[in-house]
Parts: C-alpha cells; sequence; structure tokens
C-alpha cells in the first residue's frame, strides 16, 4: 500500500478510537488519543509502532492520570513533515509544539524503545524536568560493525524508493507479520495487537517513516549526552529482548546519573504489551514516589 494509512478505513477498528483526536501543531497533523483525569502522562511509542502499542495500559492509568499517546512522525496516522523533522531533536520539538498546542505540561514521560530517548531529550529541555520511565530502551549504539552498518543500511533503504514497498509487500503475506514481530523482538503478544502491527508493517508509508527515523538518528552522539539527564529515571528491560541487548539498557542505566534498572526475566522487546497490568502498575507507582514529588 503506497499511500498513508486513512483514519476512516484503517482506523476503524483501532483499539480506543473513541478517544482519538486529530491535532495540527509544529507542521504535523497529529494523530493522539487522550483518556482519563488527573496528572497528565505522554506515552512514547518506540520504532515503527504506534498509539495501539499502550491499548492496555491507556485505560488502566486513565484511571488516575490523563494519559496522553501519540503517533510519532512518520508513523501511523500522524502525517506531515520532512526529513530534519524525524531527528531526535526534530522530533522533539515538535512534539514541545503539540504540548503546547494541547496546554499539556507532563507529570512524566513513558516511552517504550527508541521512545526513552525522545522522552529522555524532551524531558531535560523543559524549564521543570520530568522523569521518565523507559521500558526496552533503545539508548546505546550497535555494537562493534553495527553501530556504523544499521544506520547506513537504513539510509540505503530509504533512499531506494522501491524498498519500503518491497517489506510492506513481504509483510502482508499471511502469517508474515507475525513470524518477522516474533523474530525480531521475541515477544509474545494478543491477537489485537498482531492485527495492528500487521496492518502498519504492510504499509509502505509506515514502512519508509520508521526507516527515516532509524537514518536520522545519532545513538553515539546521543549516548554521550546521557550524563546530562539528571531527571529520575527507571528502566524496565526484558531479559529476552532480541531487538535491545540487556547489557545496552545496562549501559545506559550506568550513564544515567538518576537511573534506577529492573530486569524482567523472560519478556522480549514488547514487555510492556506482554504484561500490560504489571506495566501500569510500575508506571503508577513510579509517578506516585517520584514524578509527583518531583513535580511539588
Amino acid at each position: 500500500m503506497k499511500s498513508p494509512l486513512d483514519w476512516n478505513t484503517d482506523g476503524r477498528e483501532w483499539p480506543h478510537r473513541e478517544t482519538s483526536q486529530f491535532v495540527t501543531a509544529g507542521g504535523l497533523k497529529w494523530h493522539v488519543q487522550r483518556m482519563g483525569e488527573g496528572p497528565p502522562l505522554l506515552l512514547l511509542h518506540g520504532t515503527g509502532a504506534s498509539t495501539h502499542s499502550w491499548r492496555t495500559i491507556l485505560p488502566l492509568l486513565a484511571r488516575d492520570f490523563t494519559v496522553i499517546a501519540p503517533d510519532l512522525p512518520g508513523h501511523a496516522f500522524t502525517a506531515g513533515g520532512n526529513w530534519q523533522g524525524r531527528s531526535l531533536d526534530g522530533m522533539g520539538r515538535a512534539l514541545q509544539a503539540l504540548l503546547e498546542e494541547m496546554g499539556v505540561q507532563p507529570a512524566a514521560i513513558v516511552g517504550h524503545s527508541a521512545g526513552v530517548a525522545i522522552a529522555l531529550h524532551l524531558g531535560g529541555q523543559r524549564d521543570r524536568l520530568i522523569p521518565v520511565i523507559g521500558y526496552n530502551p533503545a539508548l546505546m549504539p550497535f555494537e562493534g560493525f553495527g553501530e556504523q552498518l544499521f544506520p547506513a543500511m537504513a539510509k540505503m533503504l530509504l533512499l531506494n524508493p522501491l524498498a519500503p514497498r518491497l517489506f510492506a509487500g513481504i509483510a502482508r503475506i499471511p502469517g508474515e507479520a507475525e513470524r518477522f514481530l516474533k523474530r525480531a523482538t521475541n515477544s509474545q503478544i494478543e491477537a489485537q495487537g498482531l492485527a495492528c502491527y500487521a496492518k502498519l508493517v504492510g504499509n509502505s508509508r509506515h514502512c519508509q517513516g520508521a526507516l527515516t527515523m532509524m537514518a536520522s538518528w545519532d545513538l553515539t552522539a546521543f549516548s554521550e549526552r546521557l550524563p546530562g539527564f539528571v531527571q529520575p529515571v527507571h528502566l524496565v528491560h526484558g531479559g529476552a529482548d532480541n531487538a535491545v541487548p540487556l547489557s545496552s539498557a545496562q549501559k545506559a542505566a550506568r550513564l544515567l546519573p538518576n537511573c534506577t534498572l529492573e530486569v524482567l526475566d523472560g519478556l522480549g522487546h514488547l514487555a510492556h504489551e506482554e504484561r500490560p497490568q504489571d506495566a501500569a502498575l510500575r508506571i503508577a507507582a513510579f509517578v506516585r514516589d517520584h514524578a509527583l514529588d518531583h513535580a511539588q
């Protein structure tokens, strides 16, 4: 599918569709889900995902918080922007514009994978430092030869206009999206989540957005900035993660000056989707113990 995802057709059965709104800010038309009342929490998904990755966590957190989850630039139903806007700094500026347009000052930011890097960047740039809890954080460059290889591959694929369409075409083969997700993440999730991922990776525009994000980031430079993020940070990592090795999370935790790390044995890269009730409890406890006290 070369055309963007269409909200009226592709989004017809999207999780929590009734909470969705479209907000124009920072040169983008954002798809945002908002639920609940109380201190605001910003939830940021990882590369290649969307708001659906929080589908079970949203209503659980909404009992005590105002939960705000956008599709990141180039992903799912958020449209607009350019190559430069997909860099870490560009995404930070765009999210800042979105929060200002919505009149939101997060008490804490929750991130998954690459969303943790955006959370740290955004939470460390505002007038008030914002605590961050991150699941399966992608904060460090690939080790060894991969440090140069993977960003270069993303750029090469992005320059080839057929690459996103080819990948999306393969993903639309029955069962292939599920097999790819298992290989890439080592996580087992339920049918609704699998259906959402299949719809996303079967769309070439979404695939192009994910590739653009990967090609635009410099995690080597970002990792050197980690000692400067002094807000409270709690990292939670699946011990069986195929996408981000545990050693990467451990290195990041050592560099962050006010950070704790928790390892969940047997869970993969989508740990928050494998055990959403547990994730919601951990997030709520972190916000109560750190974000609210920090704000006061």
